[in-house]
Order: C-alpha cells, then structure tokens, then sequence
C-alpha cells in the first residue's frame, strides 16, 4: 500500500507531532502541514496558524525524520517532524 503525502488539493505534505509544552501550545498531538519546503517555512506556517506557538517554537528542537535540523534545512514531502521543547530530567 503507498502512503500518499499530498492532502486533498495535491500539495506536497508532511505530519507534524508536538510534545509536552508544545503540544499544550498548540492545542493538538499531530497534523498536517501542506507546502512547506524548509525548517524555517514550517516554523513560519506554524506561527501563523497557531499563534500561541511563537513564544514556544524559539526554544524548541526540531527533528526532521528524526534529525535535528535548524532554518534552512529541507523538509521532504512525506516527513515526520517532532517538536520538542526543552526538558528537565535526571
């Protein structure tokens, strides 16, 4: 079975998961993103649609297919991205 990474328009997409306080921030576990081709245009469309991430995303790493990646690092059609802010522990 192929996976298809288009949403219902055709664009090119890739799923987003949050994790604690950005999960919090942005009122959801996962979605879908359509159209975005760099770190930086994720983090852009993320704050524009959901506002409360903008203090939160600065602080955070991101993960794409499991690599930290930063700005100007692509984001293939089809990617996982996590975003995880920053974590306490011991």
């Amino acid at each position: 079975m192929q996976v298809s990474h288009r949403d219902e328009h055709g664009a090119e997409t890739v799923t987003v998961r949050y994790w604690a306080g950005a999960r919090a921030a942005a009122g959801v576990d996962t979605e879908t993103v359509p159209g975005v081709r760099t770190v930086g245009d994720l983090v852009g469309h993320l704050v524009a649609s959901r506002p409360a991430l903008g203090p939160v995303l600065p602080v955070c790493s991101v993960l794409v297919d499991g690599r930290a990646s930063t700005g100007d690092d692509p984001v293939p059609a089809g990617a996982v991205v996590e975003v995880l802010p920053p974590f306490a522990g011991g």
